[in-house]
């Protein structure tokens, strides 16, 4: 093992329980950890099944729950206490370097708990509006929803997520335009809002904020055609899973949702310093839009004939029970047929290429 050991690796890599300790040189603490962790949830999933009770598996997952902020603990603890010497670099490289680590390490941390990170970099004014709108948004919601007696106004608690991964963004950009010698200013998030609009220069806080919603941070910033395509795959990708009852396609919306989110925080970290370029994630031209055109014309007879020409059909012949039969075995059948039609012709494109570039 090195002399060199990184804290931020350590930590990161202690997401899987034990692994940063074994990274740490803690060998015994980082056997263990794992072995009760997985085989924990091991015996519960077992037992569970054995017993036919999903109780087994909750109390698992909790007691997992439990043994991993243990282990994280365990770790943050022996990172802190850990003398200078242990992560010092090797004799000819710099000691600024290690300091540079060490201070990115603790930003990244306290950053766990939006605003502590800032002060970390002595922005206070900054790191309290962070910790304010988060932990006021959780008390004014429940305190409303406590008066009002209405949970629905505990949905607003979705945008905890947003103020905690823009804080930390935020946290890690600074902590990187320091070490590069950049003078940082200590403002609020309201006061760097109002010198967005001044000269009709758009907000980067706004920007960051309306990415929660695909495609919405990238219209904002200009980029008409990207923001659009994502809003319409969004929305449309529910609207199909729903009608179709595709629900083993339903990973497609998270995984969309966070291509949308990063590419808007990554638009708005390049405003400013390069011209965006409103490039469209599909070109509706030639083939493309003949595909579009056609998946439109399908999905408006397929509405149509389920919603007007099916509930008629079952009026009026009700021993055939069509509308059963088409969602039990017709909608199946060609769901797995256009899913075999492109699977085969996703291949044969490939084995296309293949060939043309042997011939070569």
């Amino acid at each position: 093992m090195p002399r060199y050991r990184n804290k931020m690796l350590a930590f990161v890599l202690n997401f899987i329980p034990g692994l940063g300790h074994l990274y740490w040189g803690r060998r015994v603490r980082g056997v263990i950890y794992p072995l009760l962790f997985f085989g924990g949830l091991l015996l519960g999933f077992l037992s569970a099944v054995a017993s036919n009770e999903a109780g087994f598996m909750l109390a698992a997952l909790i007691c997992g729950f439990a043994l991993w902020c243990i282990c994280m603990l365990d770790l943050i603890i022996a990172l802190l206490r850990a003398p200078e010497a242990e992560m010092s670099t090797y004799p000819y490289e710099p000691t600024r370097k290690s300091e540079a680590d060490a201070e990115r390490f603790y930003t990244i941390l306290l950053s766990f708990v939006p605003g502590l990170g800032h002060f970390q970099l002595g922005l206070m004014q900054r790191g309290l509006s962070f910790l304010i709108s988060f932990f006021g948004l959780i008390t004014i919601m429940f305190v409303i929803t406590g008066l009002t007696n209405k949970s629905v106004f505990l949905l607003f608690l979705g945008l905890l997520p947003i103020i905690w991964l823009y804080s930390m963004f935020d946290a890690v950009q600074l902590v990187h335009r320091k070490q590069a010698g950049e003078l940082l200013i200590d403002r609020t998030l309201f006061d760097e809002w109002d010198s967005g609009r001044v000269e009709g220069k758009r907000s980067k806080v706004l920007a960051t904020l309306l990415s929660a919603f695909p495609g919405a941070g990238q219209m904002y910033l200009g980029m008409q055609k990207r923001g659009l395509q994502l809003m319409v795959l969004f929305l449309g990708s529910f609207y199909i899973i729903d009608v179709l009852r595709l629900s083993l396609f339903l990973f497609i919306i998270p995984v969309i949702w966070f291509y949308s989110f990063f590419d808007g925080l990554q638009a708005t970290s390049r405003y400013d310093r390069v011209r965006l370029e409103d490039r469209p994630l599909f070109e509706w031209k030639g083939n493309n839009q003949n595909w579009l055109g056609l998946i439109l014309l399908l999905l408006g007879i397929y509405y149509v004939t389920m919603s007007l020409v099916i509930p008629l059909f079952d009026r009026f012949l009700p021993e055939f029970q069509i509308h059963l039969f088409i969602t039990t075995y017709l909608r199946p059948l060609i769901v797995s047929l256009v899913l075999i039609g492109g699977g085969v012709k996703l291949l044969s494109r490939n084995k296309h290429k293949d060939s043309r570039y042997e011939d070569y």
